[in-house]
């Protein structure tokens, strides 16, 4: 198939996982017409019931054999821990007419387990707290970031960036390193922040033996709904990101003890300059148009 007609629509994609984001993938292709056809992998019977219910033509296939070797395009979107298993399986395969691409949250580990040529490696930077095809929306990606790791022929590259446009996403190329140190950062950390700050409270509440979950201001709300999310897909990440995960943890616990040193210590100008300075990313945050500036994150009350 030439170039030109993949850009135009494919005749046949495989989504292999069809939760979130996988059923999101789904829906959206749907609607921007992405593909003649399409195909889901589900080992869940409750997911594919919710599946079939999202458009009776969808087409199911049992297993990862031969039958896919005619599929153009082919996405995972299972859990990490599943994608050893997947690869395999797919590295088996002679699928020289067919792109592969995922949308795990790290990178460098994925380099080494897939032998294909034609894998293109993505990050869509969309998600939720919640999870399962049931809260898939064909929306999730619209104008958020999808990130490209910049391995691979430059036409598959540019097939894969279409595809993630055509779903409404903003695509930026990085390499593999950069991307999983970025990420620790600005995602993976904040959830384990998040769901280390909710078992502290739980900690606190068995101590005191009262509850005082009921009491939740803002700030703990907050953090609920972000240590809400998928445990098997976090800790798929945490492990996966190992490294990185512990360099940024470091960084963390050396800035808290700065904290507690200077309240410790009633430091009022060590103190206001930290908590200032964090004011600057917000703002930053709110220039590029990454959140909204209405207070409550323009929740309604």
């Amino acid at each position: 198939m030439k170039l030109t007609e993949y850009l135009k629509m494919f005749n046949k994609i495989l989504i292999i996982g069809c939760g979130l984001i996988g059923s999101s993938i789904l829906k959206s292709s749907i609607k921007n017409k992405i593909s003649k056809s399409i195909y889901v992998y589900e080992k869940s019977k409750k997911n594919k019931k919710i599946i079939e219910k999202i458009n009776k033509k969808i087409n199911f296939i049992e297993n990862l054999n031969k039958d896919i070797v005619g599929i153009d395009f082919i996405i995972v979107c299972t859990p990490m821990s599943e994608y050893k298993v997947i690869f395999s399986k797919l590295n088996n395969l002679v699928l020289d007419n067919s792109i592969i691409t995922e949308v795990g949250s790290t990178k460098r580990n994925l380099i080494k387990l897939s032998k294909e040529k034609n894998v293109i490696l993505s990050h869509p930077i969309a998600g939720s707290e919640v999870s399962g095809p049931k809260f898939g929306e064909k929306g999730l990606f619209k104008n958020k970031w999808c990130i490209l790791i910049n391995k691979g022929k430059k036409n598959k590259i540019k097939i894969v960036r279409r595809f993630w446009q055509k779903l409404g996403s903003k695509v930026v190329l990085m390499n593999a390193v950069e991307h999983d140190k970025i990420f620790a950062i600005t995602s993976h950390l904040p959830h384990l922040v998040a769901y280390n700050l909710i078992k502290t409270a739980q900690d606190f509440q068995k101590i005191q033996k009262k509850n005082i979950i009921k009491y939740s201001a803002g700030g703990l709300r907050d953090f609920s709904r972000t240590a809400s999310s998928n445990e098997i897909m976090w800790r798929d990440i945490f492990f996966s990101n190992k490294d990185n995960m512990i360099s940024s943890i470091n960084k963390f616990v050396k800035n808290l003890n700065l904290i507690k040193k200077s309240i410790k210590n009633k430091k009022d100008k060590e103190l206001r300059k930290i908590l200032s300075n964090s004011k600057k990313v917000r703002k930053q945050i709110i220039n590029l148009k990454q959140d909204v500036s209405k207070p409550d994150f323009g929740r309604k009350i």
